[in-house]
């Protein structure tokens, strides 16, 4: 950790993540000693990274035990929300880098591969990006200008430092078609394009990504396989593609696990898990995807285990985790990483969403910073495969 971390602890403690006021579980079982879990991430070496996301206070400094697990089990990060145009690009001509340098320099103490998130989405991207002086719909040329010099500064800011992009995020619907984003109704289908572009322009070494979630429903996934044809057959540098994988205790179908990494395998590009995580409680509604923008009110009903997950459930979620880490294993030679979408329970979006105010336990670090059995399970995956 550096210096610099350190003394920024006090300014950030006025800086939460939209899920760090989840209540605190009871750790239950024995606490182990850190230096004596073996490294995760050093255990999966011979197969693909292991990545994990980080929030403002991980960046700040201020979570100084998540930082110690991110440094013992990952070798991958991804920032959750700072490299969103809404944080680091919130006015015309206005950028603040504070924490994405802070990231950066993390990183590269700690010899980290970092994705920077996210370059191109529909959400958490400010109204004015695409409106004029006068709040109306900028013209295609105009939107073209204003993406080209937002991914030029952000990218080139850190090129040959930050060595991957999600270029493009969440541009499809559940159906697989194109979402009718302002980005879409603005410039047209080679938005997709062009934001490529403008990010190999940047950084000509960069590895650019396509990321989505729910890719596991086949119309999606084929919408998707769709897209990556459209950027190749059109020259755009698309090497690799993500599904976000966040996934439920029963949904997706293994099956459907596999096929996904399979048909993306097929487009000779990198394939990634970018953000996983596995629900265990109940749905809110009849719905799969990850759209932040929807939301159902708090019910008890949907908040059953809020003083911590009941030990029946903490293995049903460890035998889930190992089966879909058996197909990613299985399927290594095509895949570059997997990341969890965030470090500990407490940590996680899914305290928050698709309702505010619940207590989820989706991850394989609990909130008092100690290894789940879901960890043991991946881990052990591994000695199977030696």
């Amino acid at each position: 950790m550096t210096i610099r971390l350190l003394f920024l602890i006090l300014p950030c403690m006025l800086i939460l993540s939209s899920c760090d006021t989840a209540p605190v579980e009871d750790a239950g079982a024995d606490i182990v000693a850190k230096d004596e879990v073996p490294s995760l991430h050093e255990a999966y070496k011979d197969a693909f990274m292991i990545g994990t996301a980080l929030n403002s206070n991980h960046i700040f400094g201020v979570d100084t035990q998540g930082l110690e697990l991110v440094e013992r089990h990952f070798n991958a990060i991804t920032p959750e929300n700072i490299m969103k145009w809404e944080v680091i690009h919130p006015e015309p001509g206005q950028y603040d880098f504070e924490q994405a340098d802070l990231l950066v320099e993390f990183a590269e103490e700690n010899d980290m591969f970092i994705t920077g998130h996210t370059l191109v989405w529909h959400s958490q991207t400010p109204r004015w990006v695409f409106e004029d002086e006068e709040g109306e719909l900028l013209t295609r040329e105009a939107l073209l200008e204003r993406m080209r010099d937002h991914i030029h500064t952000v990218v080139g800011r850190y090129k040959g430092r930050v060595q991957s992009w999600d270029v493009v995020n969440e541009a499809l619907n559940e159906d697989g078609s194109l979402r009718e984003s302002l980005w879409y109704r603005i410039i047209g289908q080679d938005y997709l394009v062009k934001a490529f572009e403008y990010a190999r322009e940047a950084d000509p070494d960069a590895e650019l990504y396509y990321n989505d979630y729910s890719l596991e429903i086949p119309s999606k996934r084929a919408g998707a396989v769709e897209l990556i044809k459209y950027l190749q057959e059109n020259d755009a540098p698309v090497t690799g593609i993500g599904t976000q994988a966040h996934f439920m205790m029963d949904w997706p179908e293994l099956e459907e696990v596999e096929q996904t990494v399979v048909d993306f395998a097929a487009l000779g590009i990198d394939v990634m898990v970018t953000e996983l995580d596995i629900d265990v409680l109940p749905a809110a509604f009849d719905y799969m995807g990850a759209d932040v923008g929807m939301s159902a009110e708090l019910r008890d009903e949907l908040n059953p285990w809020p003083d911590g997950l009941p030990e029946e459930m903490e293995q049903e979620l460890a035998q889930r985790y190992a089966d879909v880490f058996e197909i990613y294993l299985r399927h290594s030679d095509n895949m570059s990483r997997v990341t969890f979408w965030g470090v500990t329970d407490g940590d996680s979006w899914k305290n928050n969403w698709p309702v505010r105010g619940r207590t989820n336990y989706p991850l394989i670090f609990d909130r008092e910073f100690q290894p789940k059995p879901a960890f043991y399970e991946i881990l052990n995956l591994t000695k199977d495969e030696g």
